[in-house]
């Protein structure tokens, strides 16, 4: 996967140069494929959003843990909440 940054220097150089595609994909050293796909394309891609899984997200408890975790930073390490302490404070 190319980064913007790639893909914004191909199309300039694809739309504002007229380089063809097999000097683009010399110069920067990729594939013609993957210089004509970004190229010729209108749109830019898109990023994907991964949705976050897990008890801390569905549940709605992610804050209040956090919280617990930023208040048992500043005790002593004997008297942190482990997790089986915090599974049974849920």
């Amino acid at each position: 996967m190319l980064t913007m940054s790639d893909i914004n220097c191909i199309k300039h150089l694809r739309n504002e140069k007229g380089l063809s595609i097999d000097a683009i994909a010399k110069a920067l050293n990729i594939n013609w494929r993957t210089a004509k796909k970004y190229a010729d394309e209108n749109e830019l891609p898109s990023s994907i959003i991964k949705p976050r899984k897990g008890m801390m997200y569905k549940e709605k408890w992610g804050l209040m843990v956090s919280d617990w975790l930023f208040e048992d930073a500043r005790e002593k390490k004997k008297l942190r909440r482990n997790n089986l302490q915090i599974l049974a404070l849920q």
